[in-house]
């Protein structure tokens, strides 16, 4: 495994494989000192073409953790300005001799684009509309930690499905991790096409909640939005938002998850939020543990059956 670009393609067997592999490093992360020399003398560089606060100091951390090096590019700050293409900008890094760059990018597929350009790992950190490969594995892996196993799940994935890079990784994620999954959304937050989706779809909020596990929450990425899709925001969160009626009809055992940014008051409730039930916080505090085992896997070339044998020997070298 040379590249993360995407979970679509995966088995279930590569996706339990890297959150096999995650346990390890939740393990270190719970340390006093969470850190492992583990990629010492390794470079990680994270290019950024939009704006993020939790992916991006979430890699950042957990190459740091791993004892990589690490180069933050700023495209504000960058030649990009000046007009420079992503494929000058991604050599120019790649010239300061780089072992991987994560990329986040507004267009769909740049990450498949520097992988053929680069000889570097490359990982996808969000491309467009299209995926988001390390959220759907530590979603799957808060997932995993508490119930489990994601086999049996019943899964509801709500809002602004059309523009979400999140939802199309989760639907292959937890769908081959044995999940069944209902979009659920007005029509005109639905993309053109769900043919292939392993899912099922309502437009009924309020009978869907009571046949869940888990309720996933998804913002309007109003930035994306080209055209009024829903009349207003108070009409959308009188149809589709967990208000605190909502959650309370939710079964004893259901969770609630969200990629964040959170908008209180429109997806979500304040005071669903702040419920027990709902795990952000454990979500974010995973996306580390999951990046080291993303970043270990590709540069340290370790398979799931030695992984445990070579973070031993890392972690007393």
């Amino acid at each position: 495994m040379k590249h993360l670009l995407g979970i679509a393609g995966m088995s279930r067997e590569s996706l339990d494989e890297l959150l096999v592999l995650t346990d390890s490093f939740a393990e270190i992360n719970a340390r006093a000192i969470p850190k492992v020399p583990a990629l010492r003398g390794k470079t990680v560089a994270t290019l950024f073409f939009e704006d993020s606060t939790r992916t991006r100091l979430s890699f950042e951390t957990a190459a740091k953790r791993l004892s990589a090096d690490t180069l933050s590019f700023s495209v504000s700050s960058s030649s990009v300005k000046k007009g420079e293409s992503l494929r000058d900008t991604a050599l120019t890094l790649e010239a300061m001799r780089i072992d991987a760059v994560v990329v986040r990018h507004g267009s769909s597929g740049a990450p498949w684009q520097l992988a053929r350009w680069l000889d570097c790992s490359v990982l996808n950190a969000g491309d467009g509309w299209h995926e988001h490969p390390t959220q759907a594995l530590l979603d799957a892996f808060t997932l995993r930690q508490r119930f489990g196993s994601l086999d049996g799940l019943r899964v509801a994935i709500v809002g602004d499905i059309k523009h979400s890079r999140v939802a199309r990784s989760n639907v292959w994620a937890f769908t081959a991790l044995g999940a069944e999954v209902v979009l659920v959304a007005p029509r005109t937050l639905l993309p053109p096409s769900l043919e292939g989706w392993p899912v099922q779809m309502s437009e009924d909020l309020d009978a869907v909640l009571p046949t869940v596990d888990v309720v996933y929450l998804l913002r309007m990425q109003l930035e994306r939005q080209n055209e009024a899709l829903v009349p207003t925001l108070r009409e959308y969160t009188a149809r589709f938002g967990l208000t605190v009626d909502r959650a309370a009809r939710l079964a004893d055992r259901a969770v609630v998850l969200h990629p964040g940014p959170m908008n209180r008051g429109v997806e979500i409730a304040p005071e669903v939020a702040d419920l027990e039930r709902c795990l952000v916080l454990d979500q974010v505090a995973n996306g580390v543990s999951v990046r080291m085992a993303v970043l270990f896997k590709l540069l340290a070339g370790a398979d799931g059956s030695t992984a445990s044998e070579e973070l031993d020997r890392a972690g007393n070298g």
